[in-house]
This record gives structure tokens, sequence and C-alpha cells, in this order.
């Protein structure tokens, strides 16, 4: 049978909210989905970062690791609120959507509904991917500064990352045709592609630094700047 949506779907089991998913029900969708795998890669840097700390073998970046532990656990749940909010933005589109369109009056109100819908519907998604960047950069804080035994940890966080930044980043483009604002829709796709080619990049040094497992020298202050 299949399980009603929570109120908030870290409230959900894992199986519950997999079967809800894969329904016929549109919410949550695509959106929801990249800010939950993006929380599974948060909570990955925070696990690795517990994994190092106190350790004394990696004592020079015993700074960092608090950070990262601090920042991941901070978007772990960070990603979660906005697979929430992604699945009511989808809602309240769909909404508007319906509204009736027989009169002038009507169409004219159904196009306002819309547009701020869409406005919504866009700039939640943006957030997921934003927060991507946040992580990317959190987990390549961790590598080569981290315990070598969890290292491939941060390669799988940096791909739910690329994972996770992809798919908001096309929930954005997908809803920026409704806004009506040509120069706006503009800037949230530059600003969307600017942190997909970011999170891009940033996986790939992590990946790489995975690879070779070379130790990288202590962050001034203990954090990214």
């Amino acid at each position: 049978m299949q399980q009603a949506k929570a109120a908030r779907f870290r409230d959900m089991t894992l199986d519950g909210f997999v079967e809800l998913l894969g329904s016929a029900t549109p919410a949550p969708g695509g959106g929801s989905a990249s800010a939950i795998a993006a929380s599974l890669g948060a909570s990955l840097v925070a696990m690795v970062g517990r994994l190092s700390e106190g350790r004394e073998k990696y004592a020079a970046h015993a700074a960092t690791h608090a950070w990262a532990i601090a920042a991941a656990t901070e978007l772990a749940d960070r990603f979660l609120r906005l697979a929430d909010e992604d699945a009511a933005a989808y809602d309240a589109f769909a909404a508007a959507m319906k509204l009736p369109r027989e009169t002038d009056d009507e169409r004219s109100a159904r196009t306002v509904a819309l547009r701020r819908a869409a406005v919504v519907a866009s700039e939640v998604p943006l957030r997921t991917v934003e927060a991507c960047v946040e992580l990317a950069v959190a987990a390549d804080a961790l590598a080569g500064r981290s315990n070598r035994n969890a290292s491939s940890d941060l390669g799988v966080a940096s791909l739910l990352a690329e994972a996770a930044v992809h798919g908001a980043a096309e929930n954005v483009y997908v809803n920026l045709p409704s806004l009506g604002d040509e120069a706006r829709a503009g800037t949230l796709r530059e600003q969307a592609g600017r942190c997909v080619d970011d999170v891009v990049a940033i996986g790939a040094r992590i990946r790489a630094a995975v690879a070779t497992g070379e130790e990288r020298p202590p962050l001034p202050g203990g954090a990214p700047r």
C-alpha cells in the first residue's frame, strides 16, 4: 500500500519515500530527489570528518575536521528542508495551472498566478544548486586531509553533489519560460550554470585527490576561504 506523504519527507520511512517517489503523484519529483541525494552526500562528508577527528595521524587538520562536520551537518538538514520546499513549490505551480481561464479576467489572473508560482519553483531548486557548491567545497576540504580509509566516501559525496546539482539545475531551467521575464530568466540560468560548472570542477579535484592518496597541506584557519 502506498504511504501517504508525511508533513516532512524526513519523517517518512525510506521505503515509504521511495514508493511515493515512484508513484503517479508528481510531487515529490526530480527536485526533491536531487535535494535528498545531496543530503546523503553531505552526511557522507560529516561521517568522514567524524572518522578523522581525534586521530593523531591527522591532528594537523583537526580544525578542518571540526569545520567540515559542522558545515556538512547543517547542509544535510538544509537539503532535506529544500526537498520539502521543492514539492510545495510544484504543488503551488500545479494549482495555478488549474485555475479557470474562460474569461479575459480569469486568464489574466491565471497568468499572474503562474508567474508568481514559477518564480518560487525556480528559486527553490536554485537554492539547492547553490548549496551543492557548499557541499562540494566541504568535501574538497577533507580530501587529502582526513582518514584515508574513508576517502572513497568523499568521492561518492562528490558524485552525489554532481548528480544533485545537475538535477536541481534542470528544475530551474524548466520553470524559466513561465516567468514571463526574459532578463530574470537569463540571470537565473546563468547563476545555475556557474554553480554546475563549479561543482563539476571541484568534484574532479576531489576524486583526483582520493585517487592519489597524497596528503594535502593544512588549510589556513582550518576552513576554505
